[in-house]
């Protein structure tokens, strides 16, 4: 069972930072459904076995890590950004702003903040910063975030999916599987469908 180290953590609390939050996205490439963040601050050093890239985790798996994470966190947070305001403002800024907005909610403002990928978003908490691509393989903190956020936008799809049945969102979370596209072409769109996402399918 792989584990992503805290290595980058460690180096942070050496340089005298105390309060180190990772934040990761999922849902950035459905053509339904939310972007969702979290950002997440835990004790220093704490390690939780299995906690990895939220992609590579089962997902009976992920359910179990998402509760040990949220009892062992000191504090999380999360950030939806729904398909209409995506279609608004692209997807790049959809992401950046579900990032700083679940950084922002935090009961506590971190000194430094861990961030998946090489795009540093604008946090208007003053904060030291560092992007690190595949970071939810690199960084525990970030593998974390990556967890709750997706165990929270599969619960949302699994929701959407109960309520739109015809696009299978219980199974393909809102990607664009055959099986899903053949369902927008046979019935249209939803209200939750990214209008900008879905171009030559109806």
């Amino acid at each position: 069972m792989k584990t992503a180290p805290n290595d980058i953590e460690n180096g942070l609390t050496a340089e005298g930072f105390t309060t180190i939050a990772g934040v990761d996205e999922v849902g950035r490439g459905p053509l339904a459904g939310p972007v969702v963040a979290c950002a997440l601050i835990l004790p220093q050093g704490l390690i939780i076995e299995g906690v990895y890239d939220s992609k590579k985790v089962t997902e009976k798996r992920r359910e179990k890590l998402a509760q040990a994470i949220k009892e062992s966190a000191i504090s999380y947070a999360f950030s939806i950004i729904e398909p209409t305001e995506i279609d608004r403002i692209n997807i790049l800024q959809a992401t950046m702003a579900a990032m700083v907005n679940a950084v922002n909610a935090l009961v506590q403002a971190p000194d430094a903040i861990l961030v998946d990928g090489t795009t540093r978003p604008g946090f208007t908490i003053p904060s030291h910063v560092l992007c690190i691509p595949k970071g939810d393989s690199a960084s525990h903190l970030i593998a974390a975030a990556s967890i709750l956020a997706k165990v929270k936008r599969d619960a949302i799809m699994q929701g959407l999916h109960d309520k739109y049945p015809h696009y299978a969102w219980a199974s393909n979370k809102g990607y664009g599987t055959a099986a899903h596209i053949a369902a927008i072409k046979e019935h249209g769109l939803c209200p939750v469908h990214r209008r900008s996402f879905c171009k030559g399918f109806v």
